[in-house]
């Protein structure tokens, strides 16, 4: 007598492919630098796969981004992997002293400020000016240039003033 059974073995792949990003997986960048991408590898038990980068990263604006990377193995099965690229602002103002600096006032006469300008990628910018300039005594004085930006990095710049008696 002989008998006989079969039995049906199925072999599945039901894993998706592990996807590993390369560097860091948070990444900082100054408003107005360069992000290089350094992408991620993905590894699955079926053989090679290939991963698909999606998202962009605008380093002219502050904010959060998301790159997000893809592998799809070739029973359909999806892994993925992120990295957030934070854009931040963390430079002060470029202060420009308009007019000469140091400047020259006769003792007596009336001090007129030439002011500054300030640029920034952060727009806008405030710009204030402080001195204790006394214009009818002789001496060495500083006025005082403060630059904001719109996300309250500050730059400072000084002009000095001399007071002088040459008549």
């Amino acid at each position: 007598n002989a008998g006989t059974s079969t039995r049906t073995v199925n072999v599945v792949d039901t894993t998706a492919p592990a996807v590993t990003v390369t560097g860091d997986a948070t990444v900082t960048v100054e408003l107005g630098g360069t992000y290089t991408e350094s992408g991620a590898t993905a590894t699955d038990a079926s053989g090679t796969v290939t991963v698909v980068t999606t998202g962009t990263v605008d380093t002219d604006t502050v904010g959060s981004y998301t790159v997000t990377y893809t592998s799809t193995d070739a029973s359909g099965n999806a892994g993925t992997a992120t990295r957030t690229v934070n854009v931040v602002d963390t430079t002060g103002p470029v202060i420009t002293i308009n007019g000469d600096n140091p400047a020259v006032l006769e003792l007596g006469d009336t001090y007129v400020d030439g002011n500054a300008s300030a640029t920034d990628l952060s727009e806008p910018v405030t710009i204030t000016a402080s001195d204790t300039i006394d214009p009818d005594a002789i001496g060495t004085y500083l006025v005082t240039y403060v630059a904001t930006d719109a996300y309250g990095n500050t730059s400072t710049e000084t002009r000095t003033v001399n007071v002088v008696d040459t008549t």
